[in-house]
């Protein structure tokens, strides 16, 4: 019998694992949370949350040990705790363990990716690998299909996860630049909260403009770090866009459009740590960033908003290309 685990039982890590359940991947999915979340709580005394109803094999627990007997673990929770799981994780012997990590944001401050965190803490042999590209739950629960990218350091890890996800639903690319996949995923949440602030302002002809310039800055990150630039031009970043950028589902755009309108999103959006986080990298390495630096001014510095989008088309005249 094929068993799978999942770590983190919110919006996304729950469609993960209820994907996992009905598409062919597990003939069980052992779900793990912290006893005190509010979204385990739920589940736990409903078997559905906003968005589905778990299937009959799908079971809950709140002892991290029982979900680490299984060989494949799919971790979904917020970015800014994922080191101090790793730490509780390197107490178990997770010893040839495989763990896919569907978050997608850098650590503050130190601006690490998931990737990079589980390897400084862990110091076991484990097979890690990133998801990234678009989707909602939304969508897939109508069985709207997209794609997505898996990504490793090994191609034997992204080959078994591949084809172990693969499904009519979602059609999983392989990855090629890891740095980059990871980098590109995270920072699209950041160009997210930029979309949703246009679209608070109502301007949303610049909409455009920032999907055509964006990729050119994140691609300039990537590049900084090692990555493949081009590489913001695939699915785990500008493929990510309508979904981010455009659809009411997305937190990141919804937290923008409600902060340009003065009022509070209450939910958690991960482009809100990664621009600090994207910041202080940037300004360290001297990265010229002109969309996240005036994001960085509105959302952190309280800059006007108005006036920090103009002084953007202020900037000296440059050619496109």
């Amino acid at each position: 019998m094929r068993r799978i685990s999942l770590i983190g039982c919110g919006r996304w890590g729950t469609f993960l694992g209820w994907y996992a359940a009905n598409y062919g991947a597990a003939d069980e999915v052992y779900m793990y949370d912290i006893p005190s979340s509010p979204n385990f709580i739920e589940l736990r005394d409903t078997r559905k949350n906003s968005y589905l109803s778990l299937s009959d094999n799908m079971f809950l627990f709140d002892n991290l040990a029982k979900v680490l007997e299984n060989d494949v673990i799919i971790i979904s929770i917020g970015c800014q705790y994922f080191r101090g799981l790793c730490r509780e994780l390197s107490s178990y012997n997770i010893e040839g363990k495989t763990f896919l990590l569907a978050m997608k944001g850098l650590e503050v401050p130190s601006a690490a990716t998931m990737f990079d965190i589980m390897r400084q803490e862990i110091k076991q042999n484990i097979h890690i690998a990133t998801l990234g590209g678009p989707g909602h739950v939304q969508d897939y629960m109508k069985k709207v299909p997209s794609c997505a990218v898996i990504d490793s350091d090994e191609e034997e890890t992204k080959d078994k996860l591949i084809k172990l996800f693969s499904s009519e639903l979602i059609r999983f690319y392989y990855g090629a630049d890891l740095i980059g996949n990871q980098i590109g995923a995270a920072l699209k949440n950041v160009i997210g909260i930029a979309a949703g602030i246009l679209d608070g302002l109502e301007w949303y002809g610049l909409k455009g403009a920032l999907m055509a310039r964006a990729p050119v800055e994140v691609g300039r990150f990537i590049k900084h770090f090692g990555g493949n630039p081009q590489t913001a031009y695939g699915l785990a970043h500008l493929g990510d866009y309508e979904a981010t950028l455009f659809s009411k589902h997305s937190h990141n755009r919804t937290f923008g459009e409600k902060f340009a309108r003065g009022e509070d999103f209450g939910k958690l959006a991960e482009g809100v740590p990664t621009l600090k986080a994207v910041k202080l990298i940037a300004d360290k390495e001297n990265i010229d960033m002109p969309i996240c630096q005036a994001l960085y001014n509105v959302v952190y510095e309280k800059a006007d908003i108005k006036d920090t989008i103009r002084s953007m088309f202020d900037r000296t005249l440059k050619r496109e290309f």
